[in-house]
């Protein structure tokens, strides 16, 4: 099972967003399981799950782990493909954002935008990875600073800006024979608060 799964088919992601689904897929994240052990944790007629596994095997989102004898029937195990799942944007290629078409550093919608390309170009990127059996190099950092006023929040932005700027000229290579573009994006946003307990 992938940790992560990118979805780009439309069909896949609509069937995924089913309420019903998206229930049976957490089930199956945590271990294989029939139809007849998932009606009673989600309570539904086995048919009714049959039916849905179904719709999520056909799109890849679950796939059969094993089969067992139980009395008279044989009943087939399945498990999710992944524990978790990400929707492309790629689903929705006719409106998918663009961030090339408004540029504003300091925009939460084009910071949001420039996300949706990365989930977009990295889920490609991994499917064409796995297709040719290769690893994919990439990196990344992630971590939290408080900033004791909006004064440091824009003095560290103008360092940050700096700082990477002056190593993208210092390592870009544009004429590099067998060299390879790569894609840098830094976000800065407030963190969002734990949810308070219900």
């Amino acid at each position: 099972m992938l940790d992560v799964t990118v979805i780009e088919d439309p069909e896949a992601a609509a069937v995924s967003l089913d309420p019903i689904r998206a229930r049976l897929l957490a089930e199956l994240a945590a271990g294989p399981a029939s139809a007849a052990m998932l009606a009673g944790q989600v309570g539904l007629p086995r048919q009714k799950v049959n039916y849905h596994l179904k719709a999520l095997e056909r799109h890849g989102l679950v796939e059969l782990s094993g089969e067992r004898r139980k009395g008279n029937v044989t009943e087939r195990l399945m498990r999710a493909t992944a524990a978790s799942y990400v929707i492309s944007p790629l689903a929705l290629a006719a409106v998918q954002p663009d961030p090339d078409r408004f540029r504003d550093q300091l925009s939460a919608r084009w910071l949001l935008a420039l996300g949706a390309r990365l989930v977009r170009d990295v889920g490609s990127l991994i499917t064409g990875a796995a297709k040719a059996r290769k690893r994919l190099a990439t990196y990344a950092l992630d971590g939290e600073v408080r900033f004791a006023s909006a004064a440091d929040r824009a003095a560290f932005v103008q360092e940050l800006t700096a700082g990477v700027t002056a190593l993208i000229r210092k390592y870009d290579a544009p004429g590099a024979d067998g060299g390879r573009d790569h894609r840098i994006v830094v976000a800065v946003h407030p963190t969002l608060k734990p949810a308070a307990p219900e």
